[in-house]
């Protein structure tokens, strides 16, 4: 059980939810784990199937309180308000920001801000932690370009500007991608990003996790109101996600490629996993994709303190985190959308 920002996050999937008075009380099993007032809360997000009390669901929807369930492993089940009111408002303006060309931009600056800065830092942290492990100098001049690159982004001047700085910053981010590989070397070089197909094992790993992120990020702003298929910089495409395609920008480096480098170096993963196709693409097998799941599991429980709140908070929580704060910038309790900046 976690309380931010006014919503309530039940992590257990043995948790569920009852009301006493003007008091939620959680469970987890039948043993009573919590009490929480119901007058300051916005939101509960429960990770669970045991559910909530039909008492304390018409409480929630009387107040305007918004229900989201999810699967343990992080899926959008359902999200349960009462009557229409605050989500129109919310996603009123986020479409009417999204076709603000200078609102736009500037939400979009700061997602590809928050992406190379982290990128940057993640290349920081291998040359404070393995100075003498990979070719320091390389690795240096690869993080003073980033640093460059960061004042570029916010002159851009359109969202064609901005893309064409984004792709180079990731070029160079990724021509060093390799020194980053510590161990295993001959199963796991890098010598470039490839996708659809990944045409080497680093890449394949690095499509699925991904895959992850952005499907938990879609979650997340189907738990806040938001709706994930309207974004900012990635156009609108049927079925595509393109605000979680958004706010997974910030997050790439520092959870999902760094998960993937730890999966590696710490040789949790090996080689004998993965199949080379005819035409140069490599696949994971069944027992591959189980293992990242349960490893990525365990990644999201790790705590971090979070740059903006300040609060001690779980990797797999930061995605509801920022979206969260992205929903309160758009209904103007926040002077810009607050990026997540990792060091």
């Amino acid at each position: 059980m976690k309380k931010l920002l006014n919503t309530l996050y039940v992590m257990s999937e043995n948790g569920n939810l009852g009301l006493d008075g003007e008091t939620i009380v959680i469970y987890d099993g039948e043993k009573e784990v919590g009490k929480v007032p119901l007058h300051n809360l916005e939101g509960i997000v429960s990770f669970g199937y045991r559910g909530t009390s039909p008492a304390l669901m018409g409480a929630c929807a009387d107040r305007n309180i918004s229900l989201c369930y999810l699967t343990p492993q992080g899926k959008f089940l359902a999200r349960v308000t009462g009557k229409t009111r605050g989500n129109v408002i919310l996603r009123d303006r986020q479409y009417t920001s999204s076709k603000d060309e200078k609102r736009s931009l500037e939400i979009s600056k700061n997602c590809i801000s928050g992406k190379v800065y982290n990128a940057r830092w993640v290349l920081e942290r291998a040359i404070r932690d393995h100075a003498m492990q990979i070719d320091k100098e390389r690795v240096k001049v690869a993080s003073l370009q980033l640093k460059t690159f960061l004042q570029y982004i916010q002159n851009a001047e359109s969202k064609e500007q901005l893309r064409g700085y984004e792709g180079e910053a990731a070029s160079i981010y990724f021509s060093v991608f390799d020194e980053l590989i510590l161990q295993q070397k001959k199963d796991f070089s890098f010598h470039g990003r490839s996708k659809r197909p990944p045409m080497d094992n680093v890449n394949a790993m690095l499509s699925f996790v991904y895959t992850l992120l952005t499907n938990t990020i879609a979650s997340s702003l189907e738990c806040v109101g938001l709706d994930p298929y309207v974004g900012y910089l990635h156009t609108e495409r049927p079925g595509r996600v393109s605000l979680a395609l958004d706010m997974i920008e910030e997050l790439r480096a520092v959870l999902a490629d760094r998960f993937v480098l730890s999966l590696v170096n710490k040789k949790i993963v090996n080689g004998k996993n993965f199949t080379k196709k005819e035409n140069g693409a490599v696949l994971m097998d069944d027992e591959l994709r189980k293992k990242l799941l349960v490893e990525w599991q365990k990644k999201k429980k790790e705590t971090i303190t979070h740059p903006f709140l300040k609060e001690k908070v779980e990797w797999g929580m930061v995605p509801y985190v920022q979206a969260m704060l992205l929903a309160r910038y758009l209904r103007g309790d926040l002077d810009s959308y607050p990026v997540f900046l990792w060091k």
